[in-house]
């Protein structure tokens, strides 16, 4: 008696899902993640001026450095003379031509995850500069030697762009920064609408701690710029500048979601539309 002979072929190759079913969990899990991470941890800022170069690249139309902005620091402190921050722009300050975002918050936040992207242009009612002095202390400019003073003292301010002349800076009579405020500036010192003249100067110039999003950690892109972001404190002569930073996987490890998605969805994209143009 001959019995059939069963063979093995073992298990079949897994499907690949096609585009349109892929596309929608692709963009759901996009959103979860981003929401979370942005809202509480981390979050990817895109440099729309060239205010804070040589530190920060930026310009208005080119591809300016991506930033990784770090949410939890200032849950345990305030914001520190040195730390390169972004934060929103306060009401007393000028509006930096018209809105860049929609009045529609849904819509509002798609422009924001696209500009980290560059499918939208970057929000211009977020900003990004040095903090100078904090609440508590006088700041003013500028001694002989052209250096801003806070209490009387001059600063070591080894991150400022002299390209554009900022041997002769703006300067600006003493002012006392009232608790809860910060007094920031650009290290691109005589290419930077910050508190010396925004609405005019003085107290308008101030920014709310409470306005702050977070500290400015590491370049993230273009993978040339990859380091850390320096937070010498200008009001400590011994302070070490760490421009060179932390090692740039650092960096990169935590804003990994954000940059992977994003690639995730681009080849998605084009996945999608090679099959629709054959």
């Amino acid at each position: 008696m001959t019995g059939a002979v069963a063979t093995d072929t073992g298990p079949e190759p897994k499907k690949k899902r096609p585009f349109w079913v892929e596309l929608p969990i692709l963009i759901g899990v996009a959103l979860v993640l981003t929401i979370i991470i942005q809202s509480f941890i981390a979050r990817v800022f895109v440099i729309p001026s060239e205010s804070m170069e040589q530190t920060l690249h930026g310009c208005t139309g080119c591809e300016g450095d991506r930033i990784l902005v770090d949410r939890v620091v200032y849950y345990f402190r305030d914001p520190a003379p040195g730390d390169v921050v972004v934060f929103k722009r306060p009401d007393t300050w000028d509006a930096d031509g018209p809105a860049t975002r929609s009045g529609n918050a849904v819509v509002a936040w798609l422009q924001d995850f696209g500009s980290q992207f560059g499918l939208a242009e970057p929000s211009n009612e977020d900003v990004v500069k040095r903090v100078i002095a904090v609440g508590g202390q006088t700041v003013e400019c500028c001694d002989s030697q052209q250096h801003v003073l806070v209490d009387g003292k001059p600063l070591d301010e080894p991150y400022i762009n002299s390209s554009y002349g900022a041997e002769e800076q703006r300067k600006f009579d003493k002012i006392t920064i009232p608790a809860g405020m910060l007094w920031v500036m650009g290290d691109n010192r005589n290419a930077s609408a910050d508190s010396r003249i925004q609405g005019g100067g003085g107290s308008n110039g101030f920014v709310p701690v409470d306005n702050v999003i977070g500290k400015a950690r590491y370049i993230i892109l273009p993978p040339s710029r990859w380091q850390g972001v320096g937070d010498h404190n200008p009001q400590a002569l011994s302070a070490p500048a760490w421009q060179s930073g932390l090692p740039a996987g650092i960096g990169i490890a935590a804003a990994w979601p954000t940059l992977w998605l994003g690639r995730r969805l681009r080849a998605a994209l084009t996945r999608g539309t090679d099959k629709s143009a054959g």
